[in-house]
């Protein structure tokens, strides 16, 4: 799994419509997320503006701003009440203005171009990583295993190759 490079970085002609945007979202996510979120939410609004050409742009910022916080969203399993922070698809839908249909047409489309899924390492918050399976598991000869379960000598090659986001026992 390639890890996605995240960043701020825009390109000229794009920058007025990610401020824009982002002005938007940071609103949205000191109101109802945490800091946490408005990063990811900014370097998914960066990745967009930067491809070829740009699909946000075309369409309303705020209908973007609600695709791209429900797309990270989903990755980070938002909707879910047992989760925090938590806020529902149709809260998030209404205090972007944008219509159910509409948010979630966004929605999927950010997530299909930016290969993003549920549990997606390269999407998930960074505070919730050491808790993602998804993170930890690896191909090895064939068989998928758990890399925290392996001897520190894998997990540092394993960590050199960008496969995982740090050796496990190095976090304390």
């Amino acid at each position: 799994m390639a890890q996605v490079k995240k960043s701020e970085n825009v390109p000229k002609p794009m920058q007025e419509k990610y401020k824009e945007i982002i002005e938007i979202t940071d609103s949205f996510s000191r109101e109802n997320l945490n800091d946490e979120y408005a990063q990811l939410i900014r370097f998914a609004v960066a990745a967009l503006c930067r491809k070829r050409p740009s699909p946000v742009g075309t369409g309303k910022a705020n209908t973007w701003a609600c695709g791209v916080a429900h797309a990270i969203g989903m990755v980070n399993f938002l909707f879910d009440k047992s989760q925090s922070p938590h806020i529902s698809a149709k809260d998030l839908y209404q205090k972007f203005g944008v219509g159910e249909s509409t948010g979630n047409a966004k929605s999927k489309a950010v997530r299909t171009m930016l290969g993003m899924y549920q549990l997606d390492p390269n999407w998930s918050l960074q505070s919730r990583l050491e808790s993602n399976p998804m993170v930890w598991m690896l191909s090895v000869n064939g068989m998928i295993v758990d890399v925290r379960s392996l001897p520190r000598e894998v997990q540092e090659i394993a960590f050199e190759k960008g496969l995982i986001p740090y050796i496990p026992d190095d976090k304390e």
